[in-house]
């Protein structure tokens, strides 16, 4: 079998990755939690009080700069959620969201596959998600392995268990080592009206095989709040959905700590979200305190601004972690607007990183009050949801209760608005299709439910065959493409130039899309704005412009638009030209020179600019500045005047000039570098005195532009600084 280890400056090569696929075998099976010493994790400066094992690469946070590089790992299982339609760009994309921390990888079907009642075979392009196939799974499982090596994390592969297909689909993810999914018969008779009876039959079998494979099952009930007319009503009802699914679950044979309950708060801001979300939340933790809770965001309210979900978000995670969640989602923050694309599945994930990382060890600082307000709420909703089953049962149970409309109904348990989604328990996909089995019944297969009727001197079911393809993968029959036209190999055919590098296009869902976003404010009315936003996109030149965002500022002075297009030209990367990176002097000869001729620097931040931390880190020792290689300086503070800094400098024989200037607006930065070599022209020191500024906005090039020595950007450093003045004193003749 074909396995060529990841180089973290290496694309992944998917031709090689698909080469002898049939020959294949998932590594291992069943789920794997994060590692949490309980003494803690020391990561640089810090001791974090509930985080798992960093990983061996990965990307930190942006400010993790400022930090040593580290990496803090939350201690809960992080999922992220993909759903491009094309599998080989989802490995792409897996692999970006192991470097940030995910290690629960859901592969979104595509549209309608809960509806086929078979399998499906090659790999064809999905809308809406991924068609979940063997060849998919059994590819992107084979990447994981290498992923998982690469950033040193076992990595959990989840999809779908539902539909009438179900049981099938269960049988291929135990053979190809699917590590979790979703399976709930309440969701295929509520959402997919499945017939009541096929759906609760077809569980249990599916189930059963999870079992047997170590599959983690988490369930659907979420859905109710994310479909009710008023989400933070039903939690009565949620709560006796999770508890028939666990009953359920435990009844088939399933382990409870491989049983989850998919959690989702009821609502979102502006509702004062924390006086529903966090009883709820406690109340499941309460009743449910055996399973365990995978918590997810509450999509129903997510809108098209992806900064209002972020925020959402951050809210939903304090709450788990209040209430100790074991696996967080991360519902990518487009979902309002689009299929996921690939920096928005790494938001999600930074968004849980960096809220777990900030609130680490919350549950010592802070303590949930339950002498109050809290504690009622978490009663009420339990007692609630014990008199909603109570009811189920006298009704004639949980068939009885769907055809009477009890699910999804809008109303706070008691009271009933009528709006719920009523079944018939008759009726649906599937119906009359279940058929009893005859009393000698037997089935030569391992993982089977119900009544199999094993022939005596047999230690397996499946020994007069040989082994079914539980026991014996090599019986499986592996099936590549189908389709001659809708396929990976003709996708990859077409893609290859821009994944090998030869042509560049930016891309949001698969490689070489073309898919930008563009964002600017527009002083228009909202009625307006959209019109001009979609104009404007077609003069830049981008194809098929569509606003995916309005924000208003103020109904009469604006409105922030963002839009969407794509670009119809390739790039040759052969044509760029990368800046050359600064050669360092060595530190022995950068220390001798500035000793020889003592240098000496004045620096401040000009103009009316008040930053200061900035030019502080370029000299000071502490911060590993200037000062730390021999350099006397001598700050003059923030918001100073170009001609007191040059008239500083003449007082002190300094042999530089350092300036910040952070502030842009208008072009003042350019304006105050200018203005600095004028005035020492004007002084009669240019010749004698280097001239450096630094800031946000400041690029290399703007030294030639303004008459500088040299300019520094983001990320510059204190060595970048004094190594610029030592060549320059160089080149100068003066050391």
């Amino acid at each position: 079998m074909t396995h060529i280890p990841l180089t973290p400056h290496k694309k992944i090569d998917i031709e090689k990755l698909l080469e002898d696929l049939q020959s294949y075998r998932p590594r291992r099976k069943g789920w794997t939690w994060r590692q949490v010493p309980p003494e803690g994790v020391d990561m640089g400066p810090f001791h974090y009080r509930n985080m798992s094992q960093p990983l061996r690469n990965s990307i930190g946070l942006p400010a993790s700069k400022y930090f040593d590089s580290i990496d803090p790992q939350p201690s809960c299982v992080v999922t992220t959620e993909i759903a491009s339609g094309h599998f080989e760009d989802d490995i792409r994309r897996m692999r970006m969201a192991a470097w940030h921390g995910a290690d629960h990888i859901m592969v979104i079907r595509t549209m309608g596959q809960s509806h086929i009642d078979g399998l499906l075979e090659g790999t064809p392009e999905g809308i809406g998600g991924v068609p979940i196939t063997r060849k998919q799974i059994r590819a992107t499982r084979k990447a994981l392995d290498d992923i998982e090596d690469e950033v040193g994390r076992p990595i959990n592969f989840h999809s779908y268990v539902s539909g009438v297909a179900g049981p099938e689909v269960a049988v291929l993810f135990a053979e190809e080592g699917i590590n979790g999914a979703h399976q709930d018969p309440q969701y295929n008779v509520l959402y997919r009206n499945v017939n009541m009876l096929r759906s609760f039959v077809d569980a249990a079998e599916a189930k059963r095989v999870m079992a047997w494979a170590g599959i983690f099952q988490i369930d659907g009930a979420h859905n109710a709040n994310a479909t009710a007319k008023a989400g933070w009503l039903v939690m009565p009802e949620l709560m006796v959905q999770h508890g028939i699914n666990c009953a359920f679950s435990v009844a088939v044979g399933m382990k409870k700590d491989l049983i989850g309950l998919s959690t989702v708060p009821p609502d979102a801001p502006p509702a004062p979200k924390l006086w529903f979300d966090l009883p709820y939340a406690v109340a499941l933790r309460d009743f449910f305190s055996e399973f365990k809770m995978r918590a997810q965001q509450n999509t129903r309210y997510i809108e098209a601004d992806i900064e209002e979900a972020i925020r959402t978000h951050t809210i939903d995670t304090l709450i788990s972690m209040l209430t100790s969640a074991d696996i967080q989602s991360t519902i990518t923050p487009d979902e309002g607007r689009n299929v996921p694309w690939h920096y928005n599945n790494i938001r999600g994930i930074q968004t849980v990183k960096q809220t777990w990382a900030a609130l680490d060890g919350i549950k010592e600082l802070l303590s949930l009050n339950f002498n109050g307000p809290l504690g009622e709420m978490v009663r009420d909703i339990k007692e609630r949801a014990v008199a909603f089953l109570e009811e189920v049962i006298e009704t004639g149970g949980y068939f009885a209760a769907v055809e009477k409309g009890f699910f999804v109904d809008s109303g706070k348990y008691p009271e009933r608005n009528g709006d719920g989604i009523a079944r018939d328990s008759k009726g649906g996909i599937g119906a009359n299709t279940i058929v009893a089995r005859d009393p000698d019944y037997y089935a030569p297969v391992c993982s089977h439910f119900g009544e199999n009727h094993i022939p005596a001197g047999l230690e397996k079911p499946c020994d007069p065959i040989g082994g079914c393809t539980l026991c014996d993968p090599s019986k499986i029959a592996y099936i590549d493409e189908l389709d001659a036209e809708d396929n990976c190999e003709r996708r990859l055919e077409r893609t290859r130039p821009y994944r090998d590098g030869t042509a560049i296009r930016p891309e949001a869902e698969w490689a070489g899309d073309g898919v930008i976003l563009t964002q600017f404010f527009v002083p228009l009315p909202p009625d307006m704005a959209p019109v001009y936003g979609v104009e404007m996109a077609k003069r830049l030149g981008l194809q098929d412009p569509e606003v995916v965002n309005v924000m208003v500022l103020h109904p009469a002075e604006g409105c922030f638009v963002e839009v969407k297009g794509k670009v119809n030209f390739d790039i040759d990367p052969r044509t760029l030209q990368v800046p050359v990176k600064e050669e360092m002097l060595p530190e022995e000869e950068i220390r001798a020179a500035i000793k020889q001729v003592g240098l000496r620097v004045v620096a401040g931040t000009v103009g009316e600019d008040e930053h200061s931390v900035g030019l502080r880190e370029i000299l000071d020792i502490k911060h590993g500045g200037i000062e730390k290689y021999g350099v006397k300086y001598h700050y003059l503070g923030t918001s100073v005047p170009i001609g007191k800094l040059v008239d500083a400098a003449i007082e002190t024989g300094a042999h530089a000039i350092l300036i910040s200037t952070i502030i842009s607006h208008n072009d003042v930065h350019r304006a105050q570098m200018r203005k600095l070599n004028e005035l020492c022209q004007e002084k009669g020191i240019r010749e004698n005195i280097i001239l450096i500024a630094g800031g946000t906005q400041v690029s290399r090039e703007m030294a030639q532009e303004t008459g500088l020595d040299a300019t520094f950007g983001r990320g510059t450093k204190g060595i970048d600084v004094v190594n610029a003045i030592v060549k320059i004193l160089k080149a100068r003749g003066l050391v």
